[in-house]
Formats: C-alpha cells, sequence, structure tokens
C-alpha cells in the first residue's frame, strides 16, 4: 500500500510465507489470506502485493487466459502488484530447501530466462507510473564460485538480463529493476562484497560486455545498470552480518547503486548464555538453512553454516562468545526473552529515516518462517501475525 506521497513510498508483505509451487495455489492464497490481511491492515485504498512466483507458477501465470483473470481480480479487489520475489527457483516450503534456494544460480540460463519471464509478467501487471522490482539471488552460493569464469558467466548473464529490462522500458515504458539480495555465505554477503562487485566488476567488465550486447556506448551501458540493476537490502541479512544498517544502505546509495527494494526482516539473536542454547534447538528445522554468526568478545566472528552445526560446537564456543545471530526470520514484534533476542532493535526510525533519504520506494516484510517458527512461541494466526507486522513497520516508517 503506499505510505508516502512525498517521496511515494509502497509497503508490501511477501508471499514466500505462503506454501505453495503452483499458481493455483499462489492464487488461492491471495483470495484467502492476502484478502484478510488487506481488511485488517487497510481495509480503504488499493493494496499493495508482493508476489513470489517459483518457476513453476510463473510459467502458469504467463499464459494470456491466467493473467487476464488475474489482472480481473486485482482490478475488482483494488490490489496491485509491485514486486515479486524471485529469489527461489523451485520448491520452497515443506521439502528440505537449504542450500537448493540459491540454484540454478546466475552462472545458469535457467536463472536468466526465469528472471525474464518474471520481468514479462511484471511488465504486464504493473501500473501506469509505478516501477516494479525483482529480488533474486546474490549472485550464487559462495562455495560453488571456484573460478573465474564463474565469475564471468554471472556477470554476463546479469548483463543479459539488464538488456532485456532495458527493452521492456522502450517498449512498454514500464521501468523494472532487478534487486541482487546479499545473504550469508553467499557470492555476496556483506556490504564491502556488494560494493566492490557493483563498481569494479559489474561496472568493469560487465559495463563492456553489454555495451557490445546492446549496440550502445559504454556510457549508456552505465546508465543502463544504475537504472536497471541494484541491490535488495534484507535487514535480517545485513544484521546478521553486525553491521550498521543505516551506514550500510548510505553507503550503497553513495555510490549510486539503486536500493530496488528493502526487505524488512528480523533475524533471532541470543546473548551467550548456556541455557539460551537448549532454546536454540527449537528452531532446527530440516527445511530451511539457518547459518550462525558467532561474535566472539574480541569482535571477531566465526561462521557456520547451519544451526545444528553451530550448535555441535557449543562446548568450544561458550568460552568466547559473547553472542550468535541466527538467519531465522522471527516476526518484527517478537519481544523475546532475556536469553532470546531479535535483531529487530536494528530498525530504529534512524535506520528508516536513512533508508528513504536513499530514494529507495520498495519496503516489503519478509517473515517467511512462520510454518517452522516453534509451536510453542506462535501466539497468532498468521494473518494477525502479518497484520501486527505491518503496525510495527507503520509506527515506525512515519514520512
Amino acid at each position: 500500500m503506499k505510505i508516502g506521497n512525498d517521496p511515494p513510498l509502497y509497503l508490501t508483505y511477501c508471499l514466500n510465507v505462503h506454501p505453495g509451487e503452483t499458481w493455483e495455489e499462489n492464487f488461492d492464497a491471495i483470495r484467502t489470506v492476502a484478502l484478510e490481511i488487506r481488511n485488517r491492515v487497510a481495509p480503504k485504498g488499493p493494496f499493495g502485493l508482493g508476489l513470489r512466483l517459483g518457476h513453476t507458477a510463473a510459467n502458469q501465470l504467463a499464459n494470456p487466459k491466467a493473467l487476464h483473470q488475474f489482472k480481473t481480480f486485482l482490478e475488482t479487489n483494488d490490489l496491485y502488484v509491485f514486486t515479486i520475489n524471485g529469489f527461489p527457483y523451485g520448491e520452497f516450503h515443506k521439502a528440505p530447501v537449504k542450500k537448493r534456494v540459491y540454484s540454478p544460480d546466475w552462472r545458469s540460463p535457467k536463472r536468466l530466462n526465469y528472471t525474464i519471464l518474471l520481468a514479462e509478467i511484471l511488465s504486464s501487471l504493473l501500473p501506469e507510473g509505478l516501477s516494479g522490482s525483482i529480488s533474486t539471488v546474490p549472485g550464487s552460493y559462495k562455495e560453488w564460485i571456484l573460478k573465474l569464469s564463474d565469475r564471468t558467466e554471472m556477470i554476463r548473464n546479469l548483463m543479459r538480463c539488464v538488456a532485456h529490462l532495458a527493452h521492456i522500458r522502450k517498449e512498454t515504458g514500464k521501468e523494472i529493476h532487478l534487486g541482487l539480495e546479499p545473504e550469508p555465505d553467499c557470492f555476496l554477503e556483506t556490504t564491502d562484497e556488494t560494493l566492490d562487485f557493483f563498481t569494479r566488476e559489474l561496472r568493469g567488465k560487465g559495463k563492456g560486455y553489454l555495451a557490445q550486447l546492446a549496440g550502445t556506448s559504454e556510457q549508456e551501458a552505465h546508465e543502463m545498470i544504475v537504472r536497471h540493476l541494484g541491490v535488495c537490502f534484507d535487514t535480517c541479512h545485513m544484521s546478521l552480518q553486525f553491521e550498521d544498517l543505516g551506514e550500510s544502505i548510505s553507503r550503497l546509495a553513495a555510490h549510486n547503486i539503486r536500493l530496488s527494494k528493502i526487505q524488512i526482516s528480523a533475524a533471532l539473536k541470543i546473548p551467550f548464555l548456556k541455557n539460551s542454547l537448549k532454546k536454540l534447538e527449537d528452531f532446527c528445522d530440516p527445511v530451511y538453512l539457518h547459518q550462525v554468526k558467532a561474535r566472539m568478545a574480541n569482535g571477531e566472528i566465526r561462521s557456520y553454516e547451519d544451526l545444528p552445526l553451530a550448535l555441535s560446537h557449543k562446548g568450544i564456543l561458550s568460552q568466547n562468545f559473547d553472542q550468535w545471530r541466527i538467519h531465522f526470520h522471527v516476526p518484527l514484534y517478537f519481544q523475546g526473552d532475556h536469553e532470546l533476542g531479535s535483531t529487530g532493535s536494528d530498525l530504529s526510525e534512524d535506520f528508516f529515516r536513512a533508508a528513504v533519504r536513499t530514494g529507495c520506494t520498495h519496503f516489503e516484510i519478509e517473515t517467511y518462517t512462520f510454518n517452522v517458527f516453534p509451536e510453542r512461541l506462535k501466539q497468532k494466526n498468521l494473518a494477525e501475525s502479518i497484520a501486527d507486522e505491518y503496525a510495527w513497520v507503520l509506527n515506525r516508517l512515519s514520512v
């Protein structure tokens, strides 16, 4: 929904919280839960949706009949679409996802073609005068990138995507931007890595390749990259790095890197107390990867690719570490207790003011782990939980 005019700001929640890999399953969640959330949050006026479309659902929705049916539904119910989560290509709920969520990565034509399909769908759904955003994997999973050719192929596929987004803009007038989403243990996970990739590689080697591909000057290619390729800034992921969120987004903006979308999310954290570790066992699940960043008293940060692995080292870690941060998205309003906490405290009014100053207009609540959240901590149903997250954000994102 639109929450500001000067600048215009749009807030939604990500529909990746709803299980379902077919378009019909996605559509059913919109017709039921999303409408209930709209009625709780903003019963009057247009309500924006943040779609999540895996490749199966995207191919089904791209059918002209399905697309026309959905557009009619949107118009009838005063809904609109301005952003798509294009990160998970395949199954995202119920079955184990873990590292598979990053595959296919940006080395693969499958990732390129899937993202182009999402852009075509979004260009058809996007209201006039509104830009559209698509979030995607941060290049790849870090351990998969072993040689220079891996990086080169990622850059080339991203430039092919930029060329197509520029073509959509030329043909339809619709501006769509792609946001690489830094994530723990991925090719891009920190602000420093992201800045380096954009400034040195995408705007170096990538710019030259795009100019040749599109038949333009390198200056025009540079402008295409700035317009159509940016960062999806997930606050949970960056808090896991123990970064200052306001400083991170300000650094990206200072280098003219577009903040395509800010995903508002919070990570689980614990002060290092021995009895906290037992409680963390409740957050181990077979579906998602829950990377851990453990900070020592001297400031050193150690990484563990999943929570069960970190817990297997708890005897050693308990002697030296003062805080763990776990890649488990908890509800924004989650208070925890003296043993369990949240990085939601990083999402201060100062952060939101800095976010608005960057020129970012797309904000998305992204707490997709509701279905694996420990039952003892669930006090609300899904619609109530997301509605409360909207209230939490609106109380801080004042414009």
